[in-house]
Parts: structure tokens; sequence; C-alpha cells
């Protein structure tokens, strides 16, 4: 019998999340997937000093001010997009700063500075994504980058609220977080959780009921797994993004993986609900989960934002 790896990528797009281009050429996704913590890892590899010198040199020609050691962590961004570009057959999603979360005008920007950088290597549009945070305002960037052509990737989703106001932003992708959920669970007092009962599984299973039942087309792409159990209670989900390490277990492991998620009978879905800013805001306040993980989530980006601008600086010095 084939591997559970094998038999998931029958059924759904297996994406990489990581940084690591070895990883990338070993485990063969079809998509990958970056986020500042994965990039600052990858840029303390030696394996991939090359890149960082390239950009270093490159930034030291720019001046030593706090603008060209942004351009370089931009730089650095693209030059491991690219390089992964070459490996994976699909897209590959690139953040914006986890700092400008808040501040729709410059994600839209930000988002066009980096389909520009890209084009400027010879890699189109079509073969990447830029990851934003869900937020309302990185919501609505999304809104008009997609308008645009630029296809969006909304991260940091954990409640539905958010699923909702990506569908009405025409998003390409969502990356709903199972395993980030289900710590906040954990830590609250919950559980024991099974993989059934697992809170993060069903807050993606009801997602997925939601697009499918009322024709949405955007992609449901699960994220943030803690073991594989929650992996294949997903089995069927259109996209699942997965670490290196439990894409191994997931490739040792044997036995019969059945389809979990199916579109053609997606299970109960919630009532359909169009949200306003105001609307939107209000229900993510009512949950405690969704509103404190957003946050949690985009300081915990921004912490290695800076390490790596940080990195850079003394680099270029």
């Amino acid at each position: 019998m084939a591997s559970k790896l094998d038999q998931l990528r029958e059924m759904t797009t297996v994406v990489a999340d990581t940084g690591d281009i070895e990883a990338v050429r070993r485990l063969k996704p079809v998509d990958c997937t970056t986020n500042p913590t994965l990039l600052f890892k990858a840029v303390e590899t030696p394996a991939y000093a090359h890149l960082v010198d390239e950009a270093i040199a490159w930034g030291k020609k720019q001046g030593g001010s706090e603008k060209a050691v942004q351009a370089v962590c931009d730089r650095l961004a693209v030059s491991f997009g690219t390089e992964l570009t070459k490996i994976v057959p699909g897209r590959v999603s690139t953040e914006v700063d986890a700092d400008l979360s808040f501040d729709g005008k410059a994600t839209i920007e930000k988002a066009r500075a980096i389909i520009a950088a890209y084009k400027e290597r010879g890699v189109e549009r079509d073969r990447i994504l830029i990851k934003i945070a869900s937020t309302w305002e990185g919501l609505q960037a999304a809104k008009v980058l997609q308008g645009e052509g630029i296809d969006c990737n909304l991260t940091l989703l954990f409640a539905l609220p958010q699923a909702i106001a990506a569908a009405d932003a025409k998003a390409f992708l969502i990356s709903p977080f199972v395993g980030r959920i289900l710590d906040w669970h954990v830590k609250a007092g919950g559980g024991p959780y099974t993989a059934e009962t697992d809170p993060g599984v069903v807050s993606v299973r009801g997602i997925y009921a939601y697009y499918k039942t009322y024709g949405i087309d955007t992609v449901v792409m699960g994220a943030s797994f803690r073991n594989t159990g929650e992996i294949e209670a997903l089995a069927g989900c259109d996209r699942l993004t997965i670490g290196p390490g439990l894409l191994d277990e997931l490739a040792a492991a044997g036995g019969e993986l059945p389809r979990q998620l199916k579109p053609e009978a997606p299970g109960k879905a919630p009532e359909r609900l169009t949200l306003d800013e105001k609307a939107f805001r209000f229900a993510m306040n009512e949950d405690a989960m969704a509103i404190e993980k957003l946050a949690e989530g985009i300081r915990g980006f921004v912490k290695d934002l800076r390490s790596l601008r940080k990195l850079v600086t003394e680099k270029l010095a």
C-alpha cells in the first residue's frame, strides 16, 4: 500500500511549510509557503549563505540607512522565493511585512513591489501568492490586489468571520490555522481532544463546508499542524501546508488514509453572512480565541522580522 503521504497527494494538494530549500527539493510538494519565522531560520543556515551574501553586497551599494536594511530583507525574501519557484511546479507564497498588518495602503504598495521584484527575476505573478494577515485592513488590501490580478493568501486566519471576509474579497486562498487553535483551547483547560474533536480541525471543516455549500471559489488550505492526526482528519481539503517533520512522518506511515472532506458532500454549513467592517470587528471581538491568536501571531512574525532586520543591519555594518 502507498504511504499516507502518497495517498494524501491523491486527494489534496500538498504544500511545504518551510523556507528550507533542500527540504522542498527532497519532499517535492506542489506549492511552498514561507513566513518571517521560517525565513529568519533559513537565513541563519550556512547552506544559504550565498543568497545572504548577494543581498548584503547589493544592500551596501544602497547605503546603510534603515531603508537599505528593509530593501535587503525584501530582496532576501524574493531570493528565497525565486529559488523555490525553480523547485516546485506551483505557487510560492511570500509574506508582506507583519508590521504592516493594520495599514492597508502600505500592504498594497508592498505587495506590488514584491510582484515587481519577482518580475525582474523572470518570475511571473501567476507563480506567486502574496501572504497577508487576515485583519480587516489586510482583507481590504487583498480585495484591491485581487482586482489587479495579484493573487493573495490570507494567513493568520482563525475564525469564520475572517473566512467570510476573505471570500468577499475574492481572495485566491486562505490559510486557516489548525494547531494554534488547538493550543489556545488546551491552554484554556479544554480537552483531551481526538482528531475528530480537535477545535482546529472542527474550525477548518466548518469553513470548508461554508465555501463548498455556497459555491465560493477561494481555496481552503489548512495550516499550522501539531500532529499527523490533524492532517489525516482534513484529508481531502483543497490544500494542506505541512512542515517537513510531519511530511516525513506521513511518508513513513502505512495503512489506509480515508478521505474526510468532499466538495460534493461538505457537511452542514454555517448560515451565510455578509459582514461590513463593524460586523466583522464585533464578530471577531466575540471570539476570544480568534482575536488573541491573531494578535499573538502578528507579534510573533514582527519579532522574527525585527530579528532579521537586526541581522541584516549587523552584516551591512
